[in-house]
């Protein structure tokens, strides 16, 4: 295993593998942070703690193989070159914050890339597990495992009344993070989503983008989060999570019922020209793109669209993001040159689908 599988190999489980709700949901994430005790957390350690919070790392669980995930791969930020750090963000891999580490940043890496360990990002140690559709009990369950086998070989900084102790004080007891990343296009469509996220943040809950804290909403893509970490369980944080997603799911599925019956001339039109934008554009710029996935996303769940796989438009999410088109051009492009390249990329896949779905041969 190497970087250039995790570079090369685009498309990961969450983007090509259909889990339970996943006309809406399409990925479920844990995230556990945890800290060593008596090291400095990396907001204010030195250089010398941060190699030393790698070398700890390395001599115990690098190239190390875990029952059915594989052996997890070891990667030093500091060694990548710009390109390849954003694409391993743009796959959700690793945070906007390690790649910009540039002295003792490093993450370990699974096969499969369901698994990614973030080392000194905002905590020494960001335990990340990825699930296609909605499967945060699944996710919980595997991250648990990684954070005991971890805590065999290291001393957690824990606190019996705070729980763990992490840089961020809305991180500290729990310092788990779950999150459903969810498609609602017709929530945004009927403007329902307006009263509805103010709703969701006094539940203890928070709405943000594809990319986390600080990134833009794109594509009607939204990820929901806990923001509770403190004076609960993991179980309990999971249970009040999945009440609002499915409360989410109920809506969505309702709004799409209504404008099927009430706009549908108007919603196969809005589809369908999404479609040909995206099947004949030369040129395209990233949140145009974004909003006919997003629409054709929306006509192939509702059956108006037949030729095309909801899988497809997750992985073209990903691929078309600015990272991943210069990594394939094989380095830096302008804007322009991105758009371009972005619609040339979206035309070439919806063509080998049209191939595969006519029998036709698609290599």
């Amino acid at each position: 295993m190497s970087l250039e599988h995790f570079l090369n190999h685009t498309v990961n489980s969450w983007m090509n593998e259909e889990g339970p709700y996943s006309d809406i949901v399409l990925s479920s994430r844990i995230r556990l942070a945890r800290n060593l005790n008596n090291i400095q957390f990396p907001t204010v350690a030195t250089n010398e703690e941060g190699q030393q919070i790698i070398g700890l790392m390395m001599e115990h669980f690098a190239e190390k193989e875990v029952e059915k995930v594989g052996k997890l791969e070891f990667l030093n930020i500091s060694e990548l070159k710009s390109l390849e750090k954003w694409v391993l963000v743009e796959k959700h891999l690793i945070s906007p914050q390690l790649a910009e580490e540039s002295n003792y940043g490093a993450c370990l890496l699974s096969p499969n890339e369901e698994v990614s360990i973030m080392i000194n990002e905002e905590d020494h140690i960001r335990i990340q597990c990825l699930f296609p559709g909605l499967q945060l009990n699944e996710a919980l369950e595997l991250a648990q495992q990684f954070d005991d086998w971890m805590e065999e070989k290291l001393d957690f900084a824990f606190d019996e009344k705070l729980g763990f102790l992490t840089s961020c004080p809305t991180n500290v007891g729990t310092g788990m993070r779950a999150s459903v990343m969810m498609h609602l296009p017709a929530l945004v469509i009927t403007q329902q989503i307006n009263r509805m996220l103010p709703a969701i943040n006094q539940l203890g809950l928070v709405v943000r983008g594809t990319y986390g804290e600080g990134s833009e909403a794109q594509g009607n893509i939204f990820q929901i989060s806990n923001q509770i970490t403190l004076g609960k369980s993991e179980e309990d944080i999971v249970d009040d999570l999945l009440s609002v997603v499915h409360q989410l799911i109920t809506q969505e599925r309702t709004a799409r019922e209504a404008l099927l019956k009430t706009s549908h001339i108007q919603l196969e039109d809005r589809v369908f020209r999404s479609y040909g934008i995206l099947a004949n554009s030369r040129i395209i710029e990233s949140k145009e793109a974004a909003i006919c996935l997003s629409d054709v996303r929306l006509g192939i769940d509702l059956g108006l669209i037949k030729n095309v796989s909801r899988t497809i438009l997750n992985e073209l999410m990903i691929l078309t993001q600015p990272g991943f088109l210069q990594q394939y051009a094989g380095g830096p492009l302008r804007p322009n040159e991105r758009d371009i390249r972005r619609a040339t990329f979206i035309r070439e896949r919806l063509k080998l689908e049209e191939l595969k779905d006519n029998g036709g041969d698609v290599k």
